[in-house]
């Protein structure tokens, strides 16, 4: 389990482990044939841990870690120091003789596990962004070993008899919203995680729980290893025809007229859709979708077992498969009903894609193939609408875009983004106060590391350093972190980004706000609580204001001249934004289909698969997704699904989309993207409210209504006009 996912899943705050124990009540006792977990004997002395940053207090600003004090030799003894604390909280629980309460059972799960929150807090952000051999190789032994310690404490029978008695008697105890909320949820993870399973099941669970920690960890580390090694060199320099000169000079770091183009997402699109040499194209796109599928790093034997491990697991929880189990409290609650959503939007995707086609192939002269659409798509844009999108760029200036983004957080939210003194992981770290216009409160520090680098992985992402809680009277505020993976501009130049950087900083920047601005005191579902289904809401309706005319003429300004964007070209860029749709639908629900697919196999499916790619294939055809259309992501780089939290869960940001697109809607027909009494309840009932209530619940309290698909389409320009009367 990775601790991204163990923070808010488990059975307790983290972590916890536990061993089993006679004492307490009656009701505390546990059955004579509870499962046993073998949990190893570890030793750590005074003088391994002597001078170790983690077993110090962290007076610097914020509660920031002291990162140029960090090792990598100081994280595994501080690692199992913790785990050694995190049992000692549980045996304290477990040895109370008093009867179970709110405060001895509910509350002291959640105030466990402290040192080692603090060390795999580090831990788990530095292996994303700073990774290298020793910290491989310790995720790789710590991982699984976190899990039998977690599992060790969801079978514990004296553990979860204490917490049902609790919850049994919840109506009794005069509990506030926030109390009621936390015994529910934390009732719901251990029943969830197999706590009132007989105790052979849950043996077996808790073998597949560490085989599936050590699998996906392998499954990370060799798409990270795949990623990285690739490499396409140009010595040519009449071979990079159609890049931008500041995308060759990113090419060209080091000055020495050799291009080395990579796979990190930004730079990929951007070669994709500019390069003119087709064959140029052709090996990034291979290199790309053929990632980790064969060879030293293939993942696809790893993603069946993955799938495989995942299927028999919830048939031993009486599900009929892992979607099942997984979407049971997300707001799709089946993947049947996932399925028909998608397929809603990708039959007029598939009508679009084939509409697109056909004007790409006019336009070529012969019939396009997978490594030509991102080109000749822009062809077709420039000929329809006469844009280009490259004419963009020296408009969105990261620092003034960043800037823009705050502005409307702050216009939104009342708040305040001010530039701090903080050293972070990496010099390229920047480093944000936030606070409360209102009350001068701080709310939290914000630290954004936008470029790419080679112990970095892919993508872009929001995590936490440090999570919100406001226990025992101690309020603590979250360290949250923004990571990107842009080209880092030549020496001297500037940072330009398209525009779809542009949405993915606004994006990114909803997460992290989600995770600032939370008013819940208890870390187990404050801040960016829910399913991937909800959770993509608060970053996805963000980006509808970067693209808004008022928001634009604020930040997107020349980077020479100084010039506000031309309306023109913002006109242009909006007749435009409905371009290509057809395939952006079709390539992410194609990606969708494949997550659901793998993850709706019964355990005797599963046992079947031999071959990944044939799989996607059968997966792929059922649906008449044409090849000429590659998948977002194939099984074996689909890190989102093997490698994360998003298994059966893909098909989220599309779904997200029906509640950013009806929610920013909300703010259109106001006549005020600014609206005071909108955003303040988009602020109370989305941003502070983390896991409340329920997700469905917590939309309606904003919007005052449940969504409907209709803006999504419209927005996608799939709307169709109403029939005529008469």
């Amino acid at each position: 389990m990775k601790m991204s996912e163990a923070l808010k899943s488990g059975a307790a705050a983290l972590v916890l482990v536990a061993t089993a124990a006679c004492g307490g009540t009656a009701a505390d006792k546990p059955a004579a044939a509870a499962v046993q977990i073998e949990l190893p004997e570890i030793t750590v002395t005074d003088a391994e841990l002597e001078g170790n940053p983690f077993r110090a207090d962290w007076t610097g600003p914020y509660g920031v870690p002291p990162f140029a004090d960090i090792k990598n030799e100081h994280f595994k003894p501080a690692i199992l120091k913790g785990i050694l604390e995190a049992r000692a909280d549980i045996q304290a629980i477990v040895d109370n003789t008093e009867e179970p309460t709110f405060e001895n059972t509910i509350l002291a799960l959640e105030r466990s596990s402290a040192s080692l929150n603090k060390v795999m807090g580090v831990f788990g952000n530095l292996s994303n962004t700073d990774t290298n051999e020793t910290i491989q190789a310790l995720e790789a032994e710590i991982y699984p070993m976190l899990t039998r310690e977690s599992d060790a404490v969801t079978f514990n029978p004296v553990i979860f008899a204490r917490v049902k008695a609790v919850y049994d008697a919840r109506d009794r105890l005069g509990l506030d919203e926030q109390d009621a909320r936390l015994l529910e949820l934390t009732h719901r993870n251990f029943v969830r995680a197999g706590a009132a399973l007989a105790p052979d099941v849950q043996a077996e669970i808790a073998k597949i729980n560490e085989e599936l920690s050590a699998l996906t960890t392998q499954y990370g580390q060799n798409l990270l290893a795949e990623t990285k090694a690739f490499k396409l060199e140009v010595s040519d320099p009449a071979r990079l025809g159609g890049l931008s000169d500041d995308f060759k000079n990113a090419l060209d770091a080091d000055g020495n007229q050799t291009w080395v183009i990579g796979l990190d997402r930004s730079v990929y699109e951007g070669f994709m859709t500019s390069a003119e040499d087709r064959e140029l194209r052709k090996q990034l796109f291979d290199g790309y979708r053929l990632r980790a599928d064969s060879g030293e790093f293939d993942n696809g034997a790893l993603a069946i077992k993955i799938a495989q491990l995942r299927a028999e697991r919830a048939e031993l929880m009486g599900y009929k498969s892992h979607a099942h189990y997984v979407l049971e409290n997300r707001m799709a609650r089946t993947p049947e009903a996932a399925l028909d959503f998608l397929a809603q939007v990708l039959e007029p995707g598939l009508a679009r894609a084939a509409e697109e086609k056909a004007d790409m192939e006019k336009l070529a002269g012969f019939p396009i193939e997978g490594h030509d659409w991102w080109y000749y798509s822009e062809k077709v844009r420039a000929e329809k609408y006469a844009f280009d999108e490259n004419q963009l760029r020296p408009y969105f200036e990261l620092g003034r875009t960043r800037d823009g983004a705050f502005e409307v957080a702050g216009r939104l939210f009342n708040i305040t983004l001010e530039r701090v003194d903080v050293a972070g992981w990496h010099p390229s770290v920047e480093a944000y106060d936030v606070k409360d216009n209102a009350t001068g409160e701080h709310l939290g520090l914000f630290m954004i590391d936008m470029f790419s680098r080679e112990s970095k992985r892919g993508g872009a992402w929001m995590s936490g350093y440090r999570e919100s809680s406001a226990m025992d009277g101690k309020v603590i505020r979250p360290v949250i972190t923004n990571n990107m993976n842009m080209v880092a501009p030549a020496s001297g130049q500037p940072a330009l980004m398209s525009f779809t950087e542009v949405e993915t900083l606004f994006h990114e920047f909803g997460h992290g706000l989600h995770g600032l601005l939370t008013t819940i005191r208890y870390p187990s579902f404050s801040g960016t609580y829910g399913g991937p289904d909800y959770v993509e809401f608060p970053a996805q309706v963000l980006e509808h204001w970067a693209s808004e005319p008022q928001v634009l003429a604020e930040y997107a300004r020349h980077n020479v001249t100084g010039e506000v964007i031309p309306q023109a070209l913002i006109d242009k860029m909006n007749n435009a934004a409905t371009f290509n749709q057809g395939f952006k639908t079709t390539e992410y629900i194609a990606a969708s289909l494949i997550d659901l697919h793998w993850h709706m196999l019964t355990s005797e499916e599963a046992a079947k698969i031999t071959d990944a790619r044939a799989f996607e294939l059968d997966v792929l055809k059922k649906y008449k997704i044409p090849e000429v259309i590659e998948p977002r992501y194939r099984t074996t780089y689909f890190s989102h699904i093997f490698d994360g939290g998003y298994s059966a869960g893909y098909y989220a940001y599309l779904w997200a989309e029906i509640l950013d697109a009806d929610g920013f809607d909300a703010f259109k027909e106001s006549g005020d993207i600014y609206n005071p009494e909108l955003a303040a309840k988009l602020k109370k009932w989305v941003y502070e409210s983390g896991g409340l209530r329920e997700t469905d619940e917590l939309y309606r309290n904003f919007r005052g209504s449940d969504p409907g698909i209709e803006p999504l389409l419209r927005n996608r320009g799939f709307a169709t006009p109403p029939p005529a009367e008469g």
